[in-house]
């Protein structure tokens, strides 16, 4: 019958119009976040950086500009270390691909602008950052990450814990 699915959905319509509105007034009352959420709040580490520019070549909008000049010792210095923050769709891979755990994303969404070019990130605004977000991998003290050795640098959040899974063998050995 066609008139089924109408009333199907008028019914769908109904229920929901007498529920109570659920709105959050955002503004004045702050949005509750994800504790893996990534934002704008990029954070660079200069002294860790390379000027490999991987993290430019894996985004694929393009919004990482890099410029270098080479320094004795087959190292370079970084002139510029520019994120657009206009193109970028917030996908995480460029931290992704820094070798040398050099870029990171926090949690900031809040960065409108009337212009574009206010949402360019320069190198002097993201350098050395605090910490941001769960995304930040510590400077090891020694080879290997152990409890001690990264203790204190990751923050807890309120996520609930996973449920125990059953035992499929029920526990009989």
């Amino acid at each position: 019958m066609y008139g089924l699915g109408i009333l199907k959905g008028m019914l769908v319509t109904l229920r929901h119009l007498v529920r109570p509105a659920f709105t959050r007034q955002y503004p004045e009352e702050p949005v509750p976040l994800s504790p893996r959420f990534r934002g704008y709040d990029f954070s660079w580490v200069e002294e860790r950086c390379t000027a490999c520019a991987t993290c430019a070549k894996a985004c694929p909008h393009g919004c990482i500009d890099i410029e270098t000049h080479p320094l004795p010792g087959g190292q370079y210095a970084i002139d510029r270390f520019d994120i657009d923050i206009g193109l970028c769709m917030v996908c995480g891979l460029c931290v992704e691909a820094c070798p040398y755990d050099a870029l990171f994303m926090g949690v900031g969404f809040e960065q409108s602008s009337y212009r574009r070019s206010d949402l360019i990130v320069r190198k002097e605004d993201i350098a050395n950052r605090p910490l941001l977000s769960a995304y930040y991998r510590p400077p090891l003290k020694e080879r290997f990450a152990t409890r001690e050795n990264v203790q204190g640098f990751y923050q807890a959040t309120r996520a609930e814990p996973y449920p125990d899974k059953p035992d499929p063998t029920g526990g009989q050995k």
